[in-house]
């Protein structure tokens, strides 16, 4: 007890020497709370980013390569070209490396009980089986994104789908139809089989559970019956993709991959053409959408970061040397204290509890300017960092387009602030570093004032 308060005393008596010391451990505990919020707020941005959004992953064919190889054939068209397959685009959904993907599924059907609207116009297409009925009256599809958008909206009495094997239609289709909510309908078309050519009938038996009005454009291309917005029937992805089997072509699907990291593209890549891709497709990623998102945080979290360690470096060197000098003016007390009969432990602990309070005080007022400080360093600092990731870009400050085929478009502001904030995770560090400075600085000097032996220190005193 003697030792604490003795310590206390002496924080008080040498006021002038250690004024000089904790101003150094204050500015450098006020600097390490403003460093620490930044980086660890830009951590939890980052990993929300990385969370919510994904770095695209483009298949395209590698024309070069393709034309090198001698397989091309002029006057073919693109049928020559080679392509992700359906099953392909499935396999290649089912991957660690994803944060996620899009599976847009598309199949044109027919009926023999409901009519298209302009079914007149779908221009006779027979059925394989030469079946009277014209082939492909209707499209089902899982594309809801003009809901998102707000080009189409379910009326009352009904409700979006929510399970398999349930569909909403138009209001037009259902009033050509006599449909309302909870009937039943039923869709059939062909699927074929990859190895021999065989085409087998699917048939599709929906409960529609919704009725929208559309306020979309009425053709996406050709005027015809399937081309039709009115005419599709929307469901889930699990029921188009039941009803192909394993080794079956038939349903449109296009996929869009997106990694949960850009540096998992050669991983991915290897991994999709071990299950089939070929080697005239080439793989890369949207890296330039995600880093306009990314880049700048990354960027404020490495200035952190770097700042940190130079005063954490720098403050420590000088408050090292402070309290060097500090306790070798004070080797008098230190060879009294020893003489009369305290072991260099104690004296030691006095000494480092001396520093220890010096710290406390400053670790309080640290954390308070810190606290104040760290937001409008946090704004300054982020605003170079935007500034330089939007000088790459055509029209600086304008929102950043994230396109999720299958849904709505995701528009992005640029991140021009983050609300920094202290948790505990960061208090925690704050004291440890705190505690690591007054330990690194006591035990550096009393090294060399407990070497000597007390009759020497009173000697040069004399």
């Amino acid at each position: 007890m003697y030792i604490i308060q003795n310590a206390l005393k002496n924080v008080v008596r040498n006021r002038g020497r250690n004024i000089l010391i904790a101003a150094i451990i204050f500015a450098v505990i006020a600097t390490t709370v403003v460093t620490l919020m930044i980086n660890n707020t830009a951590n939890g941005v980052i990993n929300d980013y990385k969370a919510r959004f994904g770095a695209q992953v483009n298949i395209s064919v590698d024309i070069d390569k393709f034309i090198a190889s001698g397989l091309f054939q002029p006057g073919t068209g693109g049928m020559a070209m080679p392509q992700v397959s359906a099953q392909e685009s499935i396999r290649f959904a089912d991957s660690e490396y994803l944060h996620e993907y899009i599976m847009q599924v598309s199949k044109s059907v027919t009926s023999d009980d409901l009519t298209g609207i302009d079914e007149g116009a779908s221009g006779g297409i027979m059925s394989p089986d030469g079946s009277s009925h014209s082939f492909g009256k209707f499209m089902l599809r899982n594309n809801f994104s003009d809901f998102e958008a707000g080009l189409r909206s379910i009326m009352d009495g009904g409700r979006m789908v929510e399970n398999d094997n349930e569909c909403v239609i138009s209001q037009e289709f259902a009033e050509l139809n006599g449909l309302s909510v909870n009937d039943s309908i039923t869709v059939h078309t062909t699927m074929t089989n990859e190895i021999d050519g065989t085409e087998r009938s699917v048939e599709y038996n929906l409960t529609v559970v919704g009725i929208f009005y559309d306020f979309t454009d009425e053709y996406l291309g050709m005027r015809t019956s399937v081309e039709n917005k009115r005419n599709e029937i929307l469901t889930t992805t699990e029921t188009l993709l039941s009803s192909m089997s394993a080794d079956e072509t038939g349903l449109s699907v296009g996929a869009t991959y997106f990694l949960r990291d850009p540096s998992m593209l050669d991983d991915f890549e290897a991994e999709i053409r071990a299950k089939g891709l070929s080697d005239y497709m080439a793989v890369s990623a949207d890296i330039d959408s995600y880093n306009k998102i990314i880049a700048p945080v990354e960027g404020l979290k490495g200035i952190s970061v770097t700042f940190m360690i130079i005063v954490l470096i720098l403050g420590g060197l000088i408050i090292t040397l402070l309290s060097s000098i500090a306790i070798r003016e004070r080797k008098y007390e230190i060879g009294v204290l020893r003489a009369m009969g305290m072991k260099k432990g104690k004296v030691a602990f006095g000494l480092w509890s001396e520093m220890l309070i010096i710290t406390g005080i400053c670790l309080c007022l640290g954390l308070a300017a810190g606290a104040i400080i760290s937001q409008p360093v946090s704004d300054i600092l982020l605003a170079g960092q935007v500034e330089a990731a939007q000088a790459t870009q055509n029209a600086p400050g304008m929102p950043i387009p994230l396109n999720r085929p299958g849904s709505a478009s995701i528009t992005l502001p640029p991140l021009e602030h983050i609300d920094i904030s202290i948790g505990l995770t960061t208090i925690l560090q704050i004291i440890g570093i705190s505690l690591l400075i007054a330990s690194v600085a006591g035990v550096a000097s009393i090294s060399k004032i407990t070497k000597y032996e007390p009759i020497k220190i009173l000697m040069e005193r004399n």
